[in-house]
């Protein structure tokens, strides 16, 4: 599933080669794309013909492109009403390709532009777990399904002192709090396994014990981790994900723990151990993350987790 860095590559993508141009046609190829917009795919259609697209927005893992009144040029309407939210499931693609580019084996989506500009838009998706839909947006311009989600690590409004009473309230784990969307939003396995071995964290430490100079250390390896991804383009295994262009990430290459089992840890030479965890799989080094242990009152048996 591709998480923050994957998803703001290609939100820049797209901002470069779509934003501002205004919808001629729509064409949906196969209903399970646009299963999300309730009205089905013949209204999914009419709706985006002649709207603009505004500059694309990203909250977390999901993206969205702002629509412009018909007819209006950018500066000339209100904030947007309705947005096209994409969630990119596990193989959803966005290209930008020519129109005389042969389809794509799984184009499920195609959008074609007013204007002489080349390229349009496709989604294509080998397995049809993403999908595109027309959502309301609230007036924060978000699209009302994911008000819910948690601004992200990378967004200047985030807020440290609040991530951190809310981690600590949580009476859950730590990766698991990096992963509730709802608390912090972006971050999934990959660059969760990553920044906690940066941390010397281990993934199960209860977040009751993580103090305001912790936390603040983790932040700042899961922003870290994450800029370095997106210099690269991401993480790719495969070529399920890809930016606009249809080039994959390089960051797989950079990994310290995830996908890493038995490969001497980089920093203390273990090897590096994989554990199922919630019908994942967690990566982590058992010299530099150890389990966290209370300390024994008086004799100091125990280990008092870093």
């Amino acid at each position: 599933m591709p998480e923050l860095p994957e998803v703001e590559v290609v939100r820049r993508g797209l901002d470069r080669w779509v934003a501002g141009r205004t919808v001629e046609a729509v064409t949906v190829l196969h209903p399970r794309a646009v299963r999300r917009h309730v009205a089905g795919p013949t209204d999914f259609a009419a709706r985006l013909v002649g709207r603009r697209l505004d500059a694309v927005e990203r909250r977390g893992k999901y993206l969205w492109l702002p629509l412009g009144p018909p007819g209006a040029a950018p500066g000339e309407a209100g904030p947007p009403e309705f947005a096209v939210l994409a969630h990119l499931g596990m193989s959803g693609q966005l290209l930008v390709q020519p129109a005389a580019a042969p389809d794509e084996r799984h184009l499920r989506v195609r959008v074609t532009f007013a204007d002489e500009a080349e390229g349009e838009l496709r989604f294509v998706d080998q397995r049809t777990f993403g999908g595109l839909s027309l959502h309301p947006v609230t007036p924060e311009g978000l699209p009302e399904v994911i008000a819910h989600i948690a601004r992200d690590p990378l967004d200047p409004a985030f807020d440290e002192a609040a991530f951190h009473a809310a981690l600590r309230a949580r009476r859950t784990t730590i990766k698991r709090a990096l992963l509730d969307q709802s608390l912090i939003s972006g971050v999934g396995n990959i660059y969760a396994d990553e920044a906690l071995w940066r941390s010397r964290l281990h993934y199960d430490r209860p977040t009751a014990t993580m103090t305001r100079a912790r936390s603040a250390e983790l932040l700042g390896h899961v922003r870290d981790v994450m800029n370095a991804a997106l210099e690269v383009g991401g993480t790719s295994f495969d070529s399920l994900y890809v930016n606009v262009n249809g080039e994959s990430g390089y960051f797989d290459r950079s990994l310290d723990a995830y996908g890493r089992e038995d490969e001497p840890c980089r920093r203390c030479g273990a090897p590096i151990r994989r554990r199922p965890w919630m019908n994942r799989s967690s990566y982590h080094c058992p010299r530099c993350q150890r389990p966290w242990r209370p300390r024994t009152a008086g004799a100091g048996a125990g280990r008092l987790g870093q």
